[in-house]
């Protein structure tokens, strides 16, 4: 089990200090072609930008860990990197591991890097000739009950969902919609066409029950973050986050056979996440001013409403309509479009708005008094959460 006294040791030890993301709105708009840029271009833009926002020098840069649609060996050589520390890692991982590195002393300025062509490249996420299919058949496919996408995957959970909760249709459009609402105040969003709920109830059935706008974008793009030291932090340009907690909690058993992600949701794992996270940072649920989840499809939202607290098991329809996530919500939830309307970076983009608000430059969506921001995660049986402050320790 976790050990939490030494977790809390590491609270606010390391911050986010610069951020940066490619033009997703400006380059959805260009035709995919020969000259189209990598994964490897989009990441080195995204870097650059971050860096410029640090303040920070290249040569400060001595720890890398890149998102697992690159090569770390690679990225390093095409950014110019010598470094102590290089590893790999999702999004939420990513943040874990510079946090990690940071506080044993393996690293003191750790650049975050992730790059994506996928829509260039017409990367496919179902079918016979699926991404990765050879690599992750038990997680994307699960071929031998016949999903071939995890469209299908996702849309046989929300069915099991709904049967279990009573959640309908039009709750499941309720995210769709706040989600849409926000991208429509993100200048760099894809989808900002209005949104309402006959507009949602009539788009079309992709896989039952799940429609267009529950599903993620396949874009192009490139996300990039530095994270150094508390002390350093302190005298850089930028106001700094820290990372305030830290959790994760994987379920793999019999996950092949689809038993965690059906059974309870993955609701013990995020029980196990939330324990840790929430002790680390010293705060609770109430204390959280805005959530950014992991949202490949519209289903995950009220699954980690419930399992990290926000509201009873089997009560997500009646937070949405009662407290909302929407901009002026009482939880404010995915503030950039998230990855069903801004950008799907495979939750690359919800670590940098996280940031964005706490340093109070979201423009129009900004979360008025924003302290506190969290981000969880729970894909192929890993449930993570990170919680980033804006309140830095003396």
């Amino acid at each position: 089990m976790a050990d939490h006294s030494r977790l809390d040791r590491l609270s606010g030890e390391a911050c986010v200090v610069g951020i940066g993301e490619t033009d997703y709105r400006a380059d959805y708009t260009i035709k995919p072609g020969p000259n189209s840029p990598d994964s490897y271009a989009l990441a080195a833009r995204s870097f650059s930008r971050a860096l410029a926002d640090s303040g920070l020098a290249k040569d400060d840069i001595d720890g890398l860990v890149v998102g697992p649609t690159l090569a770390m060996e690679l990225t390093g050589e095409m950014l110019g990197l010598d470094t102590r520390f290089t590893a790999q890692a999702d999004a939420v991982n990513a943040i874990i591991q510079a946090t990690l590195a940071i506080a044993a002393g393996l690293a003191e300025c750790v650049a975050l890097v992730y790059g994506n062509n996928q829509r260039s490249a017409s990367t496919q996420y179902g079918g016979p000739n699926a991404m990765g299919g050879e690599r992750f058949q038990a997680y994307v496919y699960y071929a031998p009950w016949g999903l071939t996408s995890q469209g299908a995957l996702y849309a046989m959970m929300a069915n099991r969902y709904m049967a279990e909760t009573g959640f309908t249709p039009a709750d499941l459009g309720r995210i769709a919609i706040a989600q849409r609402d926000f991208a429509r105040l993100n200048g760099n969003a894809i989808l900002t066409e209005p949104l309402g709920i006959d507009d949602y109830l009539s788009a079309r059935t992709i896989c039952e029950p799940l429609r267009r706008p529950d599903y993620c974008l396949v874009n192009d793009g490139g996300v990039a973050l530095i994270v150094t030291t508390r002390e350093r932090a302190k005298r850089l340009r930028q106001a700094p986050v820290a990372i305030a907690g830290i959790g994760a909690s994987d379920l793999h058993r019999d996950a092949a056979s689809l038993r965690p992600r059906f059974l309870d949701f993955y609701h013990s794992g995020h029980a196990e996440t939330a324990a840790q996270v929430y002790g680390m940072a010293g705060i609770g649920q109430r204390d959280v001013d805005l959530l950014q989840v992991y949202d490949s499809f519209s289903i995950h939202v009220p699954v980690a409403l419930e399992g990290f607290g926000f509201c009873p098991i089997g009560g997500a329809a009646g937070f949405l309509a009662d407290t909302g996530i929407g901009p002026g919500g009482g939880l404010p939830t995915n503030t950039s479009g998230g990855m069903l309307c801004e950008s799907y970076m495979q939750g690359w983009n919800h670590q940098v708005e996280a940031v964005r608000q706490l340093r109070n430059q979201a423009g129009s969506r900004q979360v008025g008094g924003a302290r506190h921001a969290q981000y969880v995660s729970d894909v192929a049986g890993k449930t993570a959460s990170v919680i980033y402050s804006a309140e830095v320790r003396q």
